[in-house]
């Protein structure tokens, strides 16, 4: 199955042009996200199967592993393809216990941005998202010096990541903003307010843990339903929904399982009827 010609398409910054449906690079990394995968081998298939699949925006981070993403990105795909879009954050620190740190001051979003590039193999970083904003930082000194980078040419596009409309109104002032990425799903929706800032100044938004990791609580029965009607698993039906939502979602769904990726893409050629989509959008 061949996502191309069966997902519609995003212009990130009104000019570079994505399919919606695109892959969240977390999962080929170790157990909890920390250290190499137990099979290399086989996160770069995944990769390959994820191009061949005519996926075309890849989403990673320097945190997951950290590192051993966005170098499995590069061993399996460059030369990257002409039309792929490789995204990836900064501003989180892993440790070995797994903890989360926010990191936020320009000096270390540099220091970043030069490390994912070599990681990466390039010279201009597609899309470069804030992880997370840094309550020891000034918002605007980080998101400023991400457009510093911008203009220097380490970083063509700039996004956000976990941030409030408040935020977002902030980072404008400063910056063209492409994107931004916030945990939001069928089953959680506390960021509606920002999807529909993003819908209002055509910003994408990228829904992060899309999936509820398959736990869909007390939406599964009306999910489970739709989901019988069109052959398909809740999963399916969830990333149908995400994609028919708001025109500016680019769900991520993320697999260490080629069954699991092919399974993801076959979602983007499903259409809920209006009766569907607003069921599911009442839950």
């Amino acid at each position: 199955m061949s996502l191309r010609n069966r997902s519609d398409t995003f212009e990130l910054d009104g000019e570079t042009t994505i399919h919606r449906l695109g892959y969240g690079a977390m999962r080929i990394t170790g157990e909890d996200i920390i250290g190499r995968p137990d099979d290399e081998e086989n996160a770069r298939q995944v990769l390959h199967e994820t191009i061949a699949a005519g996926v075309d925006f890849i989403d990673t981070a320097d945190s997951y592993g950290p590192g051993v993403s966005e170098r499995l990105i590069r061993e399996a795909l460059a030369p990257y393809p002409e039309d792929l879009v490789v995204a990836t954050k900064g501003g989180l620190l892993r440790n070995t216990d797994g903890d989360w740190k926010p990191r936020g001051d320009p000096d270390y979003l540099r220091n970043a941005v030069l490390a994912s590039r070599d990681r990466l193999g390039v010279e201009t970083i597609d899309l470069y998202q804030f992880h997370r904003p840094d309550p020891e930082t000034p918002f605007e000194d980080s998101v400023h010096a991400l457009a510093e980078m911008q203009d220097e040419g380490l970083i063509r596009h700039v996004g956000l990541s976990n941030v409030s409309v408040e935020q977002l109104e902030t980072a404008r002032d400063i910056v063209d903003v492409a994107t931004v990425q916030n945990q939001y799903n069928i089953a959680n929706r506390e960021d509606e307010d920002v999807l529909q800032a993003c819908e209002e100044y055509d910003i994408g938004f990228i829904p992060w843990f899309p999936l509820a990791a398959g736990d869909l609580g007390e939406t599964g029965a009306v999910i489970d339903d739709v989901a019988a009607t069109h052959d398909a698993t809740r999963q399916q039906i969830a990333l149908a929904w995400l994609l028919q939502h708001s025109p500016v979602t680019l769900p991520i769904p993320g697999t260490s399982s080629v069954g699991h990726l092919k399974e993801n893409v076959e979602a983007a050629s499903i259409e809920l009827t209006d009766d569907e989509l607003g069921r599911l959008s009442d839950l």
